[in-house]
């Protein structure tokens, strides 16, 4: 088909080579071509933030990004957070917290909470709470959500030390 592209991207770690439409959106793209389905649509118009995905390092609503300008992006699912078997430290606060009823904006949520982490190690209540306002959550109580984020950044922050200690120590 004429309206077809192929569009070259890193997504969780993977160079992956998708043959879509020009007009399928980043959300669709990987829903539909990549059978990566974590990230949902909700709204369609960027406000909810069920669909967010880290994007170059950036929390971005894919259901408002083209596929073919995710061309040479690196993006993260939800999907790429944990190691195998192991959650990653958001996904396992936000388990052992019950910061999620439903579930549907929890992917979302946690990206955003993700593409916080990956530019601030220690990020206060009022970061975490600006990080996470294009997210909306009709189910629960965003107390539980910003606990899990904040006990998630001091974990990963403690491991950080330990590694940098172990290194002074060799």
């Amino acid at each position: 088909m004429a309206d077809e592209i192929e569009v070259k991207l890193t997504v969780n770690g993977v160079l992956r080579t998708v043959r879509t439409h020009a007009f399928k959106t980043l959300l669709r793209m990987l829903r539909e071509d990549l059978d990566l389905t974590a990230a949902k649509e909700g709204c369609g118009q960027g406000d909810c933030g069920s669909c967010i995905v880290v994007m170059d390092g950036v929390a971005v609503n894919s259901c408002l990004v083209l596929a073919p300008q995710a061309e040479g992006s690196q993006v993260i699912t939800l999907e790429g957070l944990a190691n195998g078997d192991e959650l990653h430290p958001l996904q396992r606060h936000f388990r052992e917290n019950w910061a999620f009823q439903c579930g549907y904006c929890t992917p979302g949520m946690l990206m955003s909470a993700y593409a916080l982490l990956l530019k601030s190690s220690q990020p206060t209540v009022a970061e975490i709470k600006q990080a996470i306002e294009g997210n909306l959550c009709r189910c629960t109580s965003y107390r539980t959500i910003i606990e899990s984020i904040h006990a998630a950044a001091q974990e990963l922050r403690s491991r950080r030390d330990l590694t940098k200690a172990a290194s002074v120590n060799e």
